[in-house]
């Protein structure tokens, strides 16, 4: 059994959710204790506990200390199977970072695996569900994963009730992805968003984001849709990416009560130049989510900042495996991550 202290590095879920994920794939037992024990409310949250269950269900799991506020979980893992997984998150806790669990442990099934899950598809936090699906699945498919998300319903805090659906073909080609530097950037797409508000919320978060893109880039294309729908509660957002020539890295803003729609799409907007400022092919959010499927895929991702959460998912694969990453830069800085020793499954 593999032990793991869940207060190590940034000492958030991620740990959990990582580990969980390794442990379906490898079929090796875990124990984590520590789970968030450095947080004001230490101990499994909601969707903790949501992205364990939807593993145990894709691996028939025998788990201890599966419930809210334990902070010790053993995780005792049977094959993979290809099925269809409901997760239904009962609070606005992030559709995303249950899918951070799934995903990884859904491409080593032997057969298409289909998901539906309910809660925060756009939540503090946490990446919002366009993140994920434009700029997070575009990499996945650089290295060979077939998967598709559909929004059917936003959910935004406190209220939730977003409605995810998707599938995940099994992982047969492992690509190698090698993510240096872009030489260009050729053009900017985005989704600005809002739910039980007025229509000229997202219409103009859109013009403000644009204004602010503009400014850096002129003579760039620049597409940005707007979305206006019901759901549980008022809220509102933008996720903007760019495309480059090697990957697309993203910025992303939420509204919330008394906060300018203004204010949102400048937010977005500034978040992407800052990440397109090191001219590095991978942004900072994008690059912890990557580090489990680098371990198999193999190559190099230079980031545009090394992060406590990237660092941290560093360590919670190499406690399966060994030494797999080289790391070159300094924590809050550009920086560059290489496979040195690649994970044969």
């Amino acid at each position: 059994m593999i032990r793991i202290d869940g207060s190590y590095g940034e000492g958030g879920g991620q740990i959990l959710r990582t580990a969980v994920a390794l442990s379906a794939i490898t079929g090796e037992p875990i124990e984590v204790v520590n789970i968030r024990a450095n947080r004001p409310n230490p101990g499994l949250r909601p969707q903790h506990l949501h992205a364990i269950l939807g593993v145990k269900e894709l691996c028939n799991a025998e788990v201890e200390g599966a419930k809210v506020g334990s902070t010790l979980l053993r995780f005792y893992p049977h094959e993979v199977r290809a099925k269809h997984v409901e997760v239904p998150i009962k609070t606005a806790g992030s559709v995303t970072l249950v899918l951070q669990a799934l995903l990884p442990v859904m491409t080593f099934a032997k057969s298409e695996v289909s998901f539906k899950i309910t809660g925060g598809t756009d939540v503090p936090w946490s990446p919002p569900v366009d993140y994920l699906k434009h700029v997070t699945l575009f990499a996945l498919e650089k290295i060979g994963i077939t998967a598709e998300i559909e929004i059917r319903k936003r959910g935004h805090y406190p209220r939730g009730g977003g409605l995810v659906i998707g599938r995940v073909e099994p992982w047969e080609k492992r690509k190698e992805l090698v993510a240096r530097t872009f030489n260009r950037i050729e053009s900017f797409d985005g989704i600005s968003h809002s739910t039980n508000l007025p229509s000229h919320v997202a219409e103009r978060q859109v013009k403000s984001a644009q204004e602010h893109l503009k400014k850096k880039f002129p003579s760039s294309s620049i597409s940005i849709s707007t979305e206006v729908g019901k759901s549980l509660g008022p809220g509102s957002g933008i996720v903007l990416w760019a495309n480059t020539d090697v990957l697309r890295l993203g910025g992303d803003a939420l509204g919330k009560r008394g906060k300018p729609a203004e204010v949102v799409g400048k937010e977005a907007a500034e978040e992407l130049i800052e990440e397109l400022e090191p001219k590095h092919a991978v942004d900072k959010f994008l690059g912890d989510q990557l580090i489990p499927f680098l371990a198999f895929a193999g190559g190099e991702i230079w980031v545009s900042e090394i992060t406590k959460h990237l660092l941290t998912n560093v360590w919670v694969v190499e406690q399966f495996f060994g030494k797999v990453f080289e790391i070159e830069g300094r924590l809050g800085e550009p920086g560059k991550v290489k496979v040195v020793e690649k994970v044969f499954l």
